[in-house]
């Protein structure tokens, strides 16, 4: 199943919403990625230019990123950034492919 690295802040409806009423942002962002059709493998609160980090697998990119949109009009989320993710397996696999496509390629000059 295709794995994906989901970052983003939190807004400041988001920070007031969890200053009144504290809540396990984790479980929700699972609940989430679960209507997605996916798993959530971690979620993480982080420091830096992101407020959170996700990693999440899902089969169907079109669902997580319905998931995100959800996530974006709550108007909790901002800044939502999403990147796939690869074992190294998956880029040993394509490092082999490469190899075999190498010899049809031909650069310019």
């Amino acid at each position: 199943m295709p794995r994906f690295i989901i970052t983003g802040n939190y807004t400041q409806a988001a920070a007031k919403g969890m200053l009144t009423n504290p809540s396990d942002r984790g479980a929700a962002t699972r609940a989430l990625v679960e209507a997605a059709g996916g798993t959530m493998e971690a979620y993480y609160a982080t420091t830096g230019p992101s407020d959170f980090i996700i990693i999440a697998s899902v089969d169907d990119v079109t669902n997580l990123m319905s998931a995100l949109i959800v996530a974006g009009a709550s108007g909790a989320a901002s800044n939502l950034q999403t990147q796939r993710a690869f074992t190294s397996e998956e880029l040993l696999g394509m490092q082999q492919k490469a190899a075999t496509m190498a010899a049809a390629y031909s650069p310019p000059g």
